[in-house]
């Protein structure tokens, strides 16, 4: 039992971006922190059975995990290699799309680790780069805000799921 408690991710403190935002960086950045928050706590306290499920019959690869391993896969992607220009291998190489592929020590607390140290890495990478600044990789097809943007939306997309997959799971629901 107790091994199964330590594979059990924790809750992430959220907190709601100001509404007097005066920088339209920072105020993205703080919106991913939220969704970051939201989807770590979505797979807080549901053993690998439940965050590893994938009940939705037209997604068959669609788990609570692999939500939050794709997940990792763009911070990795569009914040680190794209706009940060870091030099890191893909999440997302292969076909069809392997990151929300699950390996057997795959667990709440591991996947959620590295998404954590992901969110770490990109900010890292994208360190002193303006909102209008071009990616590093790819500078004549994205800005640093598109590519933020972006994030944001597909993080919020995501959550989506993973609210879906909780209450599944388990039957909670909320925020």
């Amino acid at each position: 039992m107790s091994n199964e408690r330590s594979s059990i991710a924790e809750p992430v403190a959220r907190s709601w971006p100001g509404g007097v935002a005066g920088d339209e960086l920072r105020l993205q950045w703080e919106f991913l922190a939220f969704l970051r928050a939201t989807a770590v706590t979505k797979v807080a306290g549901l053993t690998r059975a439940h965050a590893a499920a994938t009940p939705l019959a037209t997604s068959p690869r669609m788990s609570a995990l692999g939500v939050l391993k794709h997940l990792t896969a763009v911070e990795r992607w569009w914040l680190s290699i794209k706009a940060g220009g870091a030099d890191l291998p893909s999440l997302w190489a292969g076909t069809p799309d392997p990151s929300w592929e699950l390996a057997p020590g795959d667990d709440p607390a591991s996947v959620v680790a590295a998404y954590r140290a992901e969110w770490a890495l990109a900010e890292t990478s994208t360190a002193g780069l303006a909102a209008g600044d071009r990616a590093r990789r790819s500078p004549e097809e994205f800005t640093v805000r598109w590519i933020l943007a972006h994030v944001v939306q597909e993080t919020a997309r995501h959550v989506g799921h993973l609210d879906l997959l909780r209450e599944l799971a388990d039957g909670e629901t909320g925020e």
